[in-house]
């Protein structure tokens, strides 16, 4: 008999980023799957979910979960009640926190360990608490899932985790949502930025130091500096902190041009993505690395670092740089020149990312539910 899961959504954030893509795209696949679900989550979500997952019990928690700190105490006390409420066999805890009194089996998921390999470029405000937390659930968790065998060799070398505990569990890409766009997909997008289809280097994420932003930023000025039509630099997200953003762009020249959009319409990534000279992701670390995975869905040029998980997942269908300036400008400088190997990169990505689906991410998180149960 297939174990009722309790999916714990209520840390997804208002603005969904990764953990939302996360929970939204495992949870409709776990759904179509057949898995006996319960969810619990913020309000705002009842109505999502219940769409995402016909069927399934949606318990709403109080509407003090939308502050952290409160979702945080709710999710040691009130977590376990609803968990008893539903009746269910196991508890899965989308990112690094758990409750620890819990009685049932628990399976916790770990994105990344980078603040304990790199904490220089992590919030030190949330550092100690998170570190914290991930210990804890190292240490106390039925099973964990990692996104990467990367971060599951990380969680064994640097918590020194149980290898036989840590499910391996890739993530998976909408490809609905993301999408080889259409030309007016692009062209409405680049309208809306102000381009008017002149060409761009295309970053999604937030502005937080492992994202490497600023080396982004110079690398790009290093490439265009002898362009005589030099690409835009469109850095979209929001969200993070990097105090070294704002001095990287004041040294930028002043013909060359940037651009901040904040957050982009879901319905606009493929366009964003698609449309762009390149996309470049230089990070310095990552759990997974899914907007990578997306804009290769899009069937974009991804620029992107050997750093973790990230061979993984572009695999020889993305090209890869060092994260300094001088290697990023050496690696766009070679991309923007070359219009044929931008287009044979195009078609290696579409075509590799076709091997992630959220439906096989779905089955491997099955697979550590019922281990955890079993256990």
């Amino acid at each position: 008999m297939a174990p009722r899961i309790l999916l714990d959504a209520t840390a997804v954030p208002a603005d969904r980023g990764g953990l939302g893509r996360y929970v939204d795209g495992l949870l409709a696949a776990l759904h179509a799957e057949g898995a006996d679900l319960a969810v619990a989550c913020q309000r705002a979500d009842e109505e999502r979910y219940g769409e995402l997952a016909p069927g399934a019990r949606i318990v709403a928690g109080p509407a003090a979960l939308a502050h952290r700190a409160s979702r945080l105490a709710w999710e040691q006390s009130g977590l376990p009640y609803v968990a008893e409420a539903v009746a269910a066999d196991v508890i899965h805890l989308p990112t690094y926190t758990m409750p620890v009194s819990a009685s049932l089996p628990t399976v916790v998921t770990i994105h990344d360990v980078t603040m304990f390999a790199e904490p220089e470029v992590h919030d030190p405000v949330r550092t100690t608490y998170v570190k914290s937390a991930t210990r804890t659930a190292a240490r106390r968790a039925t099973r964990l899932i990692a996104p990467s065998r990367a971060t599951r060799d990380e969680l064994v070398r640097l918590l020194g985790a149980e290898p036989s505990h840590i499910d391996v569990a890739y993530h998976g890409v909408d490809h609905e949502a993301f999408h080889r766009p259409a030309e007016l997909e692009t062209k409405q997008v680049s309208d809306r930025l102000g381009l008017h289809g002149r060409p761009y280097v295309a970053y999604l994420g937030a502005l937080e130091p492992r994202k490497n932003v600023p080396n982004l930023i110079r690398g790009w000025v290093r490439a265009c500096a002898e362009l005589a039509e030099p690409p835009a630099l469109v850095l979209a997200g929001g969200g993070g902190w990097d105090d070294e953003v704002d001095a990287a762009l004041a040294t930028v020249p002043l013909q060359l041009r940037v651009l901040r959009p904040g957050y982009l319409s879901w319905a606009s990534l493929p366009g964003f993505f698609g449309g762009a000279l390149v996309v470049a992701l230089p990070s310095r670390g990552e759990g997974f690395g899914l907007p990578v995975l997306e804009a290769m869905a899009c069937g974009a040029p991804v620029l992107t670092t050997r750093r973790g998980p990230l061979p993984e997942v572009g695999g020889d269908a993305v090209a890869y740089t060092e994260p300094d300036p001088d290697g990023i400008g050496r690696a766009l400088t070679a991309l923007i020149g070359d219009p044929a190997r931008r287009a044979e990169l195009s078609e290696a990505a579409y075509t590799r990312s076709q091997d992630f689906s959220w439906t096989a991410s779905a089955r491997a998180h099955i697979a550590s539910y019922q281990r955890a149960v079993s256990k």
